[in-house]
């Protein structure tokens, strides 16, 4: 097990960005340090063929002239804050308006955008790489220094590991989460047949701006009930009967925030998320997480050009966005993201490829 390190390129204003490859078994995985970004990750099919499981491009000179932060780390806030602020110990924070009205996975440059530093991690366990951004006080409106990490994981079992941490110096809110959409037929069509478990009896009901009204529904009887998983329903089946955006997009798609089956004292424990298999590839997807919520999104709306020449459609990727509740500064019902001085945030989340 080996950590291969190249130079990827450097950004506009001369940052050097470094590309990590490594391989376990029959997976092999690539890291970029801007944005803390999971490039590529391959896997073979039923037939043994290794190909591509994840949206991305091909250059980081791709990558910087923007995209759906495609296998990039969200942060200091992933998901929404309505109307960019929230208050804290009675001193309201006003943020970046950049979706609307609202503030959306860290603001106009946030860590998806930022060049990490980064080490190669080999061991007898498992080979990856640790990233690490230090954001200082007051950037994109958020109090506190905070100094985060994100260490990837590649083991021989055929799981990759993300394992977070971080500390603040002031009281502050945290979100984080990795933005990587998948596609399990190696990117050929869309995910519209792929089989969907999600282990989550409960979603957030959302206003037209995405932000969540507070009411936690059950799933049962509608579009959002995934928790068959004998017989799981394909993403596509119900996908026209959600309405997600103002105006709505015309084929429907998830963009929607489910409550994960957890009991209280499982909060800190890494549970099971959801379940995805596509039958014509074979490729099946487990995922396990320490956080509350997962937000679906379906590549709602997507037409642009992605890696090895393939044209990325709609609904052409999935995301399982690993995270705490979208709007929870402003929620207090919600499960808590303050982090304080003093505390550590840590979060875990593995997904299995068999």
């Amino acid at each position: 097990m080996k950590v291969e390190k190249e130079r990827f390129g450097q950004t506009t204003d001369g940052k050097e960005v470094l590309l990590y490859t490594f391989s376990c078994g029959k997976t092999e995985a690539r890291v970029m340090s801007l944005g803390a970004t999971l490039v590529d990750l391959r896997t073979p099919n039923a037939e043994g063929q290794l190909e591509s499981i994840v949206l991305h491009l091909d250059t980081l000179d791709d990558y910087l002239a923007g995209h759906p932060c495609f296998g990039s780390v969200c942060g200091r806030f992933a998901n929404r804050i309505a109307n960019g602020s929230f208050t804290l110990d009675g001193q309201t924070y006003m943020l970046a308006q950049n979706n609307g009205k609202n503030h959306l996975h860290g603001g106009r440059i946030g860590f998806h955008q930022k060049v990490w530093t980064s080490e190669a991690i080999e061991n007898n366990d498992f080979v990856g790489v640790k990233l690490s951004y230090t954001s200082p006080d007051g950037e994109e409106g958020y109090p506190g220094t905070l100094t985060a990490s994100i260490t990837y994981k590649l083991s021989g079992d055929g799981r990759l590991e993300l394992a977070y941490e971080a500390v603040s110096d002031k009281p502050t809110v945290l979100n984080l989460t990795n933005h990587t959409y998948w596609n399990l037929t190696g990117s050929h069509r869309d995910v519209l047949d792929h089989t969907l478990y999600v282990n989550a009896g409960h979603y957030l009901a959302v206003d037209s701006g995405l932000i969540p009204t507070g009411e936690i529904l059950p799933v049962t009887g509608t579009p959002f009930d995934f928790t068959d998983r004998e017989h799981a329903h394909t993403i596509g089946e119900r996908i026209e009967q959600t309405t997600v955006g103002n105006p709505p997009e015309p084929s429907g798609g998830y963009d929607h925030c489910f409550c994960l089956n957890k009991k209280p004292d499982q909060l800190a424990e890494c549970t099971l998320v959801a379940h995805a298999f596509d039958p014509q590839s074979g490729r099946n997807l487990t995922v396990f997480s320490t956080e509350p919520g997962v937000q679906l999104y379906t590549a709602n709306g997507m037409g642009r050009k992605g890696a090895e020449g393939c044209e990325y459609g709609n609904h052409w990727g999935f995301c399982l966005e690993l995270q705490h509740y979208p709007d929870s500064p402003n929620k207090p019902d919600f499960p808590t993201v303050v982090l304080r001085p003093g505390d550590t945030y840590r979060q875990r989340t593995i997904y299995a490829f068999h």
